[in-house]
C-alpha cells in the first residue's frame, strides 16, 4: 500500500510551520503518512508542477512566491481559486492536478473564532497590500458583505487591477491616503510582509481607527507584530496570523489523507513551541 506523502513548496521555505501542523494531525488521527518541506527555486517551479501528477506526492500546499504559478499549472480549479486567481492547495486526482484556494476560508475562520461578531457592522475595512494574500482576504470580505473595502498598496496600479476583479465595493488607493481611510474603519488587515521577523515595521498611525475596530495581521512570526502590539495598547481587538495558517490547512489535509481534522488549542500550542525554541 502506498504511504501518502504531501509537501509544502515555496522559496524560501525552511521557515514553514506546515509540517508541524500536518504531522500533528497525522499523529492525532493515527494515520500512516508524512508531510515534508520541498524547496524549489523560482526558475524550476514550472518543471516541478509539470511532473507533479506523476510523482510520489499526493498533493501539496503552495506558498510565496508560487501561488499564481500554481494557478496556471493545475488542470482544474475550485470556485474559490478561480475567483481569487491563486492556488495554495493542490491534490492529484486521476493523474490530474486539482487546485483550490483555502486562504480565504482560513482568513474568515480565524476572525470568526478570535473576534466573534467582527462583521456585525459590515465595514468599512482597510486592506494593506495587493498580493496573493490580499486577493484572498478581499474576496472573503466581499463574500461576507463587508463594504466599502479600501485596498491600499504602494503601487496603486496593482490595487486598481485587484479592485477591478472584485467589484465596485473595493476601492483602490495609495499609502498617502491612509490617515483618511483609517478614520472610523472597523477592520484593518495587513497582508504585507512588513512587521515580519527580519522586515521593517509597518509605518502607519492607527489612531484614527474606530475604538471598536478589529486589527488582524497575516504575519505570524513574530506572533505579536508591532502593528498588533500597538492596537492592543489602544484597547482594540487583535487577531494574529497563526489561526489563519491553522484553518487554511484543514481542507488540504482532508483531501490528501481522507480524514477531517480539527483546529484545537493543543495544535496551536504545538506550533507555538516551534516558534520559541
Amino acid at each position: 500500500m502506498r504511504v501518502p506523502i504531501a509537501c509544502v513548496v515555496g522559496w524560501p521555505i525552511k521557515h514553514s510551520r506546515s509540517p508541524v501542523i500536518h504531522r500533528f494531525w497525522l499523529n492525532e488521527l493515527r494515520i500512516v503518512g508524512d508531510y515534508v518541506i520541498k524547496p524549489v527555486e523560482p526558475d524550476k517551479i514550472a518543471g516541478f508542477f509539470k511532473t507533479f501528477a506523476s510523482g510520489s506526492f499526493v498533493g501539496c500546499n503552495v506558498t510565496v512566491p508560487f501561488k499564481e504559478n500554481a494557478f496556471a499549472a493545475v488542470d482544474s480549479l475550485e470556485p474559490a481559486a478561480k475567483a481569487i486567481g491563486a492556488v495554495n492547495t493542490i491534490w492529484v486526482e486521476d493523474r490530474k492536478l486539482r487546485g483550490d484556494n483555502t486562504d480565504a476560508a482560513g482568513f474568515l475562520a480565524n476572525l470568526d473564532q478570535e473576534a466573534p461578531g467582527w462583521d456585525r457592522y459590515g465595514g468599512p475595512a482597510v486592506v494593506l497590500g495587493a498580493g496573493g494574500a490580499a486577493r484572498a482576504a478581499v474576496w472573503a470580505l466581499v463574500g461576507r458583505g463587508v463594504a466599502p473595502i479600501y485596498l491600499v498598496n504602494r503601487t496603486v496600479a496593482r490595487a486598481e487591477a485587484l479592485a477591478l476583479r472584485f467589484g465596485k465595493g473595493v476601492r483602490p488607493d495609495d499609502w498617502a491616503a491612509l490617515p483618511q481611510l483609517l478614520d472610523g474603519a472597523r477592520l484593518l488587515v495587513n497582508t504585507t510582509s512588513l512587521g515580519m521577523e527580519g522586515q521593517p515595521a509597518l509605518p502607519i498611525d492607527i489612531s484614527p481607527l474606530s475604538p471598536h475596530a478589529v486589527v488582524t495581521d497575516l504575519v505570524y512570526v513574530p506572533l505579536e507584530t508591532p502593528l498588533l502590539a500597538e492596537a492592543r495598547k489602544r484597547g482594540l481587538t487583535t487577531v494574529d496570523g497563526l489561526g489563519m495558517l491553522l484553518h487554511q490547512a484543514l481542507p488540504g489535509f482532508e483531501r490528501w489523507f481522507g480524514r477531517r481534522p480539527r483546529v484545537t488549542p493543543e495544535l496551536r500550542r504545538a506550533v507555538l513551541e516551534t516558534m520559541v525554541n
